[in-house]
């Protein structure tokens, strides 16, 4: 794909930086939405007959597998580039959330585990590194605020998805009906949004600094 050749992610002359923090953001608010699964908890338990335990799981794995694909996946990141790594984000991440919807729907809880945990999990990983490794890059005379957004966007998906989620359980109903169809608006709306950063990402050139600094 062209679209993910190195020579396309290039910032051309006068390409402002500044638009890298809102690409960041685009990929770090969507997979935040992990550290609201306890709103699905309840439902899950109540429509698929499982313990708390089980229904804390998908989230578990998806932590564990976030871990292990960020320490694989660094080396990838950096050779393919950033607009790579938030794509295969993206796939994973919005796929995961499509499988657990399934899962919900046919009432199958390992496909649930597998979809969210494992498949959103290296979603999870790929994502969280590459806006981090990329804003570094664009501000080494900022470090504090470019980890600072990173961190800002993964608590901020938190805090936009709880609410979010809530209100569509109370809309679609916290039977299996409704929590795929949940999951099903989950995985669609962050396809949107992420697409966003992966089109918007960009690299500094070879050589590049910021004004002002040699």
């Amino acid at each position: 794909m062209r679209l993910l050749e190195h020579s396309r992610i290039i910032a051309r002359p006068g390409w402002s930086r500044w638009l890298v923090p809102p690409a960041a953001l685009a990929i770090h608010l969507s997979i935040g939405q992990v550290y609201a699964w306890s709103v699905f908890k309840l439902p899950l338990e109540s429509a698929l007959h499982i313990s708390g335990a089980a229904s804390a799981l998908p989230f578990q794995v998806g932590i564990l597998v976030l871990g292990l694909s960020a320490a694989f996946g660094g080396t990838l990141v950096e050779s393919r580039g950033p607009r790579w790594a938030m794509l295969v984000s993206l796939v994973a991440f919005s796929t995961g959330f499509l499988i657990a919807a399934l899962g919900v729907a046919t009432r199958s809880y390992w496909l649930v585990v597998f979809g969210y945990g494992f498949v959103g999990g290296i979603g999870l990983g790929i994502g969280y590194i590459s806006p981090v490794s990329t804003l570094m890059k664009w501000f080494p005379d900022r470090p504090g605020m470019a980890t600072g957004t990173a961190i800002m966007g993964f608590g901020g998906g938190a805090l936009i998805a709880s609410p979010w989620s809530t209100q569509m359980l109370s809309a679609f109903g916290s039977d299996t009906d409704g929590i795929a169809k949940t999951f099903l608006v989950h995985g669609v709306t962050y396809a949107v949004l992420m697409t966003l950063g992966v089109l918007l990402v960009r690299v500094p050139p070879s050589g590049w600094r910021p004004a002002g600094r040699q």
